[in-house]
């Protein structure tokens, strides 16, 4: 998997709010100043060539919907961020935002306390 463009993850967050849509559809929920029409059809057909969009043709117009998933990509990402920036550790990275933001033991202590329990949600839903 390649790592997105700014432009290209933009476009991905809206397909995967979307599920599927047409290049207007996605113009549409873009920010002001919209872009050009061409500048998000070409930012689209890239993905495509990159497999995290697919598409059904209708015609001369294709309605595109992700071929990655959104946790999937965030996955890779985060892993790519950690490895590039913190050798590899989750606990460097975590160690280093703790710092840049000042954080007490208490808040690091609430922090802890979330992921643990958001692993438990998750062990219980696989149960």
């Amino acid at each position: 998997m390649k790592e997105l463009t700014k432009a290209e993850e933009q476009v991905m967050k809206i397909l995967w709010k979307l599920e599927r849509g047409f290049v207007h559809d996605i113009i549409e929920k873009m920010p002001n100043p919209k872009p050009a029409y061409n500048t998000v059809s070409t930012i689209v057909r890239i993905l495509v060539k990159k497999k995290f969009v697919g598409y059904e043709a209708f015609g001369k117009t294709h309605q595109y919907h992700p071929l990655v998933d959104k946790d999937q990509y965030s996955k890779f990402f985060l892993s790519n961020f950690i490895g590039g920036y913190f050798g590899g550790s989750f606990q460097n990275m975590v160690s280093f935002f703790a710092k840049e933001n000042d954080m007490d033991v208490n808040e690091l202590d609430e922090l802890l306390s979330k992921v643990k329990q958001n692993l438990k949600d998750q062990s219980d839903d696989i149960d």
